[in-house]
């Protein structure tokens, strides 16, 4: 039997679809923001560039096998509390090893 488009059950399938839709790009969203602000931070205090901030923190999530928003969140709550804890710390300071710093514009050679 031929489905009718506009069949009630057809459309609330649609609209849950649609509904679950949106809440995950709300939640990308979100999650985008937290990660960008941490790789703010990463650049400010690595001294690095916005793409090396990027690869310090993909670094730091592979190497402590943690989410990558969930290192982004832990670095914010860093920079809001001066808390981090001992395994991101040691991870993150070894990235930045790695990726920087990079020579700030204008400023005396180190």
């Amino acid at each position: 039997m031929p489905v009718v488009p506009n069949e009630p059950a057809d459309e609330s399938d649609r609209i849950f679809a649609l509904q679950e839709e949106i809440g995950q790009l709300k939640e990308a969203m979100v999650s985008h923001a937290v990660v960008d602000q941490a790789i703010g931070m990463v650049v400010a205090l690595g001294r690095v560039t916005p793409d090396q901030g990027w690869e310090v923190l993909k670094d730091v999530s592979q190497h402590t096998n943690i989410k990558l928003r969930n290192v982004a969140d832990l670095i914010l709550i860093w920079g809001r509390s001066g808390e981090i804890p001992p395994e991101i710390r040691a991870e993150l300071e070894v990235a930045l090893d790695r990726y920087g710093p990079t020579q700030i514009p204008g400023a005396p050679p180190e």
